[in-house]
């Protein structure tokens, strides 16, 4: 099976902003390469360039250093008119276009083909229709923008950077503000755009475990680290995750798929079903409670759930985890009184 094409390409690019004499570097020796076919998600914190960078591939910052190729050609060198006819951005700000349809909306996509004065020709209407029915919101191709709910309106300004038919696509935190069910929808719905209409797809996420779910190529880009790209799978077990971290308390855990605080090991024994275990070693950890005399420990038992907490001989019987901390805590109060 052949590769998919590379679209976009850049070495050893810096980014930034140029005040008179006074150059503000962003970020530095950024080499990346965009395949279409795939959704590549760039994460990384906040100040570190995301949209810097978006605004780099844009043509609407140049860079400070090094090239950004766009089918081979250097960036610098296409118009704003035929970077729209290649390159569609979606952006995080709220529309505010009165009462138009979604339609009409959609219908914009096709601004850089015809002028603002353009008639849309049958090319352009399939085109949009395309799109809408791409995104899935043929349902709402009537309805008022004003009607619609936040996941909705996400989906009508994918179905318009659809309709513009580039070949690259750009959205800014596409998921941001959304509820996790259309977060999902939305990732997912990227996803399928990218391998079924061959789309370069990048966006920036800070939405990390979705990210992990849905995308084909991670580009991560740390505080002061040249960008790292690679399968996102492979960037967990080469534990490269760690560099969008901020805190050597922080690191991700392969395990889980979550980003967890260093702890002290526990240092209890505890007896019972892992299924609930987990959630009582998680409960002692973020109360700080990581360890107990050798003579003490805890038994779990489920349907019903019962707590037991052994001293020597002594057992005290709990129903829930927090009844099980509060006494702890008071023995631990005691015992430094």
């Amino acid at each position: 099976m052949a590769s998919n094409p590379i679209i976009l390409t850049a070495s050893n690019l810096n980014l930034g902003y140029l005040k008179g004499k006074q150059v503000n570097t962003i970020a530095e020796n950024l080499d990346f390469a965009l395949e279409k076919g795939k959704l590549t998600c760039l994460l990384g914190p906040n100040g570190v360039g995301k949209s810097t960078l978006i605004k780099t591939i844009m043509g609407q910052l140049p860079p400070l250093h090094g090239q950004i190729y766009l089918e081979g050609k250097p960036i610098q060198q296409y118009g704003l008119r035929e970077i729209s006819k290649k390159i569609a951005i979606v952006l995080t700000d709220k529309i505010r276009l009165g009462s138009i349809s979604v339609r009409q909306l959609v219908e914009l996509g096709r601004i850089p083909h015809t002028s603002w004065l353009g008639k849309l020709a049958p090319e352009d209407q399939n085109k949009v229709d395309n799109a809408i029915k791409a995104t899935n919101i043929l349902y709402l191709a009537d309805r008022p923008l004003t009607e619609l709910s936040d996941g909705q309106l996400q989906k009508v300004m994918i179905a318009r950077a659809l309709a513009q038919d580039g070949e690259i696509l750009l959205l800014d935190e596409p998921t941001a503000h959304l509820d996790l069910v259309n977060r999902l929808e939305i990732m997912h719905l990227l996803k399928s755009i990218a391998r079924e209409e061959n789309k370069a797809i990048l966006i920036t996420t800070h939405d990390l475990e979705i990210a992990i779910e849905t995308a084909d190529e991670f580009w991560l880009m740390p505080c002061g680290s040249p960008l790292v790209s690679g399968l996102p799978e492979d960037l967990i077990i080469q534990q490269n995750l760690d560099l969008l971290l901020p805190s050597h308390q922080l690191y991700f855990d392969r395990d889980s798929g979550k980003i967890k605080r260093k702890v002290e090991i526990l240092k209890i024994n505890i007896d019972g079903p892992a299924s609930i275990k987990k959630w009582l070693e998680l409960a002692l950890i973020k109360n700080h409670i990581t360890t107990l005399p050798e003579d003490q420990n805890l038994i779990l038992k489920e349907n019903p759930f019962e707590l037991i907490f052994k001293d020597g001989k002594n057992e005290t019987k709990f129903h829930q985890i927090k009844a099980l901390i509060d006494f702890l805590k008071k023995g631990n109060a005691a015992e430094k009184n």
